[in-house]
């Protein structure tokens, strides 16, 4: 294998000198401040991560803050695009992974690689509800005009939060106490076609809460973003794209027999291979859009047919009160109201057709060319259309996250307490719709048996005939409720060799439902509808209802006991109990309705977490922490019907034998099929929660008053993680798990057949391992302030593993899991203040290469000729960018700021993946598409 070169020379150099050397950028200015001002000046505030309120300084967890300043710094135009830029981000879920339905809508946040499940996401320190069962955030429902800051914990199992924040937590502070009215407004146009958004925010604040006693803010945002479409970009345009690799001319070979116009398949009586062809090609020795002539076909491009980026439109509404009744007292509200809708086009649906020997399309499109193509009539046993139903368009699938979120609380000082009392009621809906390219079977049929519809014919001509069959409706949705009762404080204890030992305490009450709402097509037929005869072409039905709900408590403690003026020393326990899930939507195996039950385990643990900081000299800062934690398996984990998903990927013998009744379904050694779905077991057979062990050491040092450097070493270890068994684990030892096979009624094959269930159980273990590293500069210069901020994260380990199955080892490659661990994320800002007026930011993004997924390509001859089919496996590229952006004060109440995305038009890096829908070329998921992209934006208050 390739050695990897994770970074070039000159990083690896500036990486070593500052080998334990690393200060957050306040020390000394926090420093300075705290001698320059009265102890009475300074005011508590609560940093994420920690319950008890302090002077804010560098504490023993690592956090970083990204400002309003930053915020607009960055360019970004939306939450997801602001968080999915930070280095200590990957794993995460980003929008183009929406263009097949797999993203469903929804952007995340991931720490370090290690999941969006295990990463806490929060508005104003308060719980969100999730994008499903489980406790993930759609990023999406956050309104960007209305952030303050960010705050992220990247250290893991906070006692505050929860202990199932493994991975860490993102803190998103919206602002407050506003008093004037403003209006923000960007727009950003890329230089090629394609890709272009905008936004618009407006805020109205009324009184001032230190003068008036109040203040009540209101904040509205619209933003758009449109599509970006495959061919409005060359390094994605097709799925045959020609490239070099070891001094030899490849090219990526990706396309389908299933097209449009359609493909004629012939099969033969005595087995031989079958005969394909494109008879509109033997017609017209031309190729339609969309297709590339293969011998005497015209297989389908689908990748020429795609979006890169979806659209999407979102509308968010914030307001706060702030009243102070008191002293003591101060009484708060806020809420939260979005919609976002997200549409992804992806390929025509494919469908193969029967074409009768006798039927008059097989007279017109196949019989006039069987003596050129060499084929006896007599030796005919079938044919097939191989179709792309292209006259419907590309599949669109639409999906809305409405959510709303109401805090209410009241905040003080009371028996020497600094308290926080709140309720949150928190509520996230998705609506799943079709939107076009599906279409209703019962309805195509009918147009393909009444003879309107001609699969050979030229494309195009025939949306007008298919149009009352395209599917316009409702395909599911779901809704997630989240309601929180809170109760924390913090006050000193007492006094020590570095001053006042301080106590945090607080307990949480927490109910969540969630709601899975099927639709009659997105059903298909089951138990629930055995005379339903419809169903999607372009995807599969198999939903099922699910109504889960489940409650938690927990409290915590925490003691910070500073035993000097150099160290303080962080003790943090935390006691969670989860109840078992309640399911009043309960099915067999054969999808029947049966009675409510009570479904997985309940389950309580103590969790802990120590920490230190020690500042050996005024300018040097040292700390660690430790901590486990533990996270539940999400509902529907535990109660997601048990559906059937496909066959078994390998061929096994038949996993029972008679006398055992179910061996009438036995059909020897073959491929037989699988059901999957959640857990619902109790005891020892049922899910367990996750646990995690974690750990943080970094050293801060300002060896000059000017420079900071810095670095922070991790370690997460997770146990018992929940894993789908492997089918090779239950057919290969069918005397272990002879209770995961039964006999299904398949209504397809209509009759009982022999499965598998492939449940999840906690089989699995996880490693990750990495710093991160934050250095930053600042001197003055003939032609202004310059400040230059280097962040990044070099990832050690990001390995998981299954008993039975090789361990996956993510980092530098595309790993089994279609997903890569960057070696190296890295981001240098450089800002420049020539005056009062104007600020210029130069910003490099860089990602380290991979190994890439194997491929099988063709080779391309010395005359352009494609060869051989070979299977190659090459290194993607590192890919660096530079965005460059001017802001101008031209009034202390007005602001532009003009900028440059990826300034050097660079392109994404080849990929030769394959997964992630049907773009190919490139992966969206590490790259932009737009290329150089112009931006401004505006600010004005008054």
């Amino acid at each position: 294998m390739m050695k990897e070169k994770v970074l070039s020379h000159s990083l690896r150099l500036m990486f070593a000198s500052s080998i334990g050397l690393s200060l957050t950028f306040q020390v000394a200015a926090q420093a300075q401040a705290q001698e320059n001002q009265p102890s009475a000046a300074m005011q508590r505030v609560e940093v994420t991560g920690s319950s008890i309120k302090r002077i804010n300084q560098e504490t023993a967890l690592p956090v970083q803050t990204l400002s309003r300043a930053d915020i607009e710094k960055s360019g970004a135009t939306n939450v997801e695009s602001l968080i999915a830029a930070l280095p200590s981000m990957q794993g995460f879920a980003t929008a183009n992974q929406t263009i097949n339905g797999g993203g469903g809508g929804l952007q995340t946040a991931s720490i370090h690689n290690i999941g969006a499940a295990y990463t806490l996401v929060l508005l104003n320190g308060h719980r969100l509800a999730s994008y499903g069962a489980g406790s993930t955030v759609n990023l999406a429902s956050i309104p960007l005009s209305a952030v303050e800051r960010v705050e992220i914990l990247t250290d893991g199992a906070s006692t505050l939060y929860g202990s199932d924040a493994i991975a860490g937590v993102v803190n998103f502070i919206l602002r407050k106490n506003q008093t004037d009215a403003a209006v923000d407004v960007s727009y950003t146009q890329p230089q090629q076609a394609g890709g272009k958004s905008y936004r618009l925010g407006l805020s109205k604040g009324f009184g001032d809460l230190d003068k008036d006693g109040y203040n009540i803010l209101l904040s509205y945002s619209h933003d758009e973003q449109r599509m970006l479409n495959a061919d409005q970009r060359s390094f994605a345009d097709t799925g045959v794209r020609r490239f070099s690799f070891n001094g030899k001319n490849y090219a990526s070979w990706l396309l389908s027999d299933n097209s449009s116009p359609a493909i004629a398949q012939l099969n033969f009586k005595d087995g031989s291979d079958p005969v394909l062809f494109s008879p509109n090609y033997l017609k017209d020795k031309t190729c339609a859009a969309n297709t590339f002539q293969v011998e005497n076909r015209c297989r389908f491009d689908y990748a020429s047919t795609v979006q890169l980026i979806p659209e999407s439109k979102r509308d968010s509404l914030f307001s706060s009160l702030n009243y102070k009744l008191n002293n003591d007292t101060n009484l708060s509200a806020e809420a939260v109201v979005s919609s976002f809708k997200q549409t992804g086009r992806y390929a025509p649906a494919a469908q193969p057709l029967n074409l009768g020997l006798d039927s008059p399309l097989f007279a017109k499109y196949v019989t006039p060319y069987l003596s050129a193509l060499g084929v006896n009539p007599a030796n005919l046993d079938s044919a097939k259309m191989r179709l792309r139903i292209s006259d419907a368009g590309g599949r669109n699938t639409a999906y809305t996250t409405e959510a709303q979120h109401l805090v209410l609380g009241a905040d003080g000082n009371a028996f020497g307490f600094d308290y926080n009392l709140s309720y949150t009621h928190s509520i996230s809906k998705r609506i799943r719709d079709f939107a076009g390219g599906f279409l209703s079977k019962d309805k195509f049929y009918a147009i393909v048996d009444s003879g309107q519809y001609d699969p050979f014919g030229p494309a195009g001509a025939a949306s007008a005939i298919l149009a009352p069959a395209v599917l316009h409706e409702n395909w599911s949705s779901s809704k997630s409720t989240l309601d929180v009762l809170s109760v924390r404080g913090s006050r000193e204890l007492f006094s020590l060799g570095g001053g006042k030992s301080q106590l945090g305490l607080g307990a949480d009450y927490t109910r969540q439902r969630y709601d899975y709402f099927a639709t009659p097509i997105g059903m298909g037929t089951n138990a629930l509808q055995p005379n339903y005869t419809d169903a999607p072409l372009g995807d599969s039905p198999g939903d099922l209802p699910i109504a889960a709900s489940r409650k938690n408590w927990g409290t915590f403690a925490e003691l910070l006991m500073p035993f000097s003026k150099q160290l303080d020393v962080t003790a943090a326990l935390r006691y969670d109990d989860y109840s078992a899930v309640t399911n009043t939507a309960n099915f067999d195996e054969q999808g029947k309705s049966i009675a409510s039950a009570t479904q997985g385990n309940k389950a309580d643990k103590l969790t802990y977490k120590l920490s230190a900081a020690y500042r050996a000299l005024d300018n040097v800062l040292l700390r660690a922490s430790y901590g486990t934690g533990f996270k539940m398996a999400s509902m529907s984990d535990i109660t997601s019907p048990l559906t059937h998903s496909g066959n078994t990927a390998g061929t096994y013998a038949c996993p029972v034998k008679a006398p055992d009744p179910r061996a009438v379904n036995c059909m020897g050694a073959t491929q037989y099929d699988i059901l999957t779905g959640g857990n619902r077991m109790t005891g020892e057979n049922g899910l367990k929660p996750e646990e995690s062990k974690q750990a943080t050491i970094g050293l801060r040092v300002e060896p000059v008053s000017n420079l900071s450097l810095g670095l922070d070493l991790w370690d997460v270890r997770m146990a018992n993680q929940i894993a789908q068994i492997p089918e090779s684990a239950v057919f290969g030892h069918p005397e272990r798990y002879q209770n995961l096979f039964s006999t299904f009624y398949e209504p397809g094959q209509g009759g009982n057949i022999l499965v598998g269930t492939l449940p999840s159980f906690n089989i699995a273990s996880a490693h990750y391992r990495g710093i991160d590293w934050d250095h930053s500069f600042k001197t003055a210069t003939p032609i202004g302030k310059l400040n230059i901020n280097w962040t990044g994260t070099y990832m050690l380990m990001s390995d998981f593993d299954i008993p039975g199955s090789p361990t996956v080892h993510s980092v530098g490659r595309y790993d089994e899991g279609n997903a890569v661990a960057f070696r190296v994320i890295s981001k240098l800002v450089t800002t420049l203040k020539t005056s009062d007026m104007f600020t210029h930011a130069l910003t490099m993004n860089y990602r380290s290469g991979y190994h890439d997924a194997p491929a099988t390509v063709r080779e391309v001859n010395a005359d352009g000729s494609f060869g051989n089919f070979v299977e190659v496996r090459r290194d993607v590229s590192s890919y660096m960018t530079f965005d460059w952006q001017t802001r101008m004060q031209l009034r202390k109440n007005m602001a532009i700021s003009v900028g440059i995305r990826n300034l050097f038009n660079v392109n994404p890096p080849l990929s030769l993946k394959e997964g992630n829908g049907d773009q190919v070329g490139y992966d969206g998921r590490y790259a932009d598409a737009l290329g150089r992209t112009f931006y401004m934006t505006g600010s004005y208050s008054f």
